[in-house]
């Protein structure tokens, strides 16, 4: 952790924001289609820009219509939302390294990488219980992320209210960060999984 600090103010400048290790920093690298939740992130704008101090920073291409929508809230909100449409690897990695929450509040994710990738750089994901998310981001006592389940912007909020208070509470969200940056999501460890399951699988056979 101890490049985060650099790594969010570096962000924050080169996104035009203001350069305030305090306000927590929400990143979102993804295609900006339907699928991914934009409408649960356009619903509860006016109360993360209004009743919260938080930053957005949103790298992604896709419909017109999403990019259309969060380019206007990047010119209302100049100094707390940056946007910036395509596809640019390097700034995604400095969102995954500078940003304290990842945003993933996708309709449907069969598998979903962005969330591994935040986790390994202590980026603690928000996700929707749905696919490859819930299978890899759990809530308390021994979570490493935050989870809401009906496609709903009132639980999009909520959720966000439970991270961003942790953000808060160092006690809290030190240890969360940590755990996530040491979970193994390799290949290797996916490997063994598959393996232990067709071992299982050879076994129920061999007593039919």
């Amino acid at each position: 952790m101890a490049g985060k600090a650099t790594c969010k103010a570096a962000l924050q400048e080169a996104c035009g924001l203001e350069v305030n290790p305090a306000r927590p920093l929400l990143g979102i690298v993804s295609r900006l289609v339907e699928q991914k939740g934009l409408d649960l992130l356009h619903g509860v704008m006016p109360w993360l820009m209004g009743e919260t101090d938080a930053q957005l920073v949103i790298l992604g291409t896709g419909q017109p219509e999403w990019q259309d929508r969060f380019l206007q809230q990047a010119a209302r909100h100049r100094d707390r939302v940056a946007v910036t449409i395509g596809f640019d690897a390097g700034l995604a990695q400095r969102i995954y390294a500078g940003s304290d929450l990842f945003l993933m509040p996708s309709r449907f994710e069969p598998c979903g990488l962005g969330q591994l990738i935040a986790l390994r750089y202590g980026s603690v994901p928000v996700v929707r219980a749905t696919g490859g998310l819930v299978d890899t981001v759990r809530e308390a006592p021994d979570g490493n992320g935050f989870v809401f389940h009906p496609y709903d912007p009132g639980a999009f909020r909520d959720a966000l209210w439970r991270a961003l208070q942790c953000y808060r509470d160092s006690a809290a969200w030190d240890p969360m960060r940590e755990r996530g940056m040491r979970e193994d999501h390799s290949w290797g460890t996916a490997a063994r999984q598959y393996a232990g399951v067709y071992a299982r699988a050879r076994q129920l056979i061999g007593r039919a």
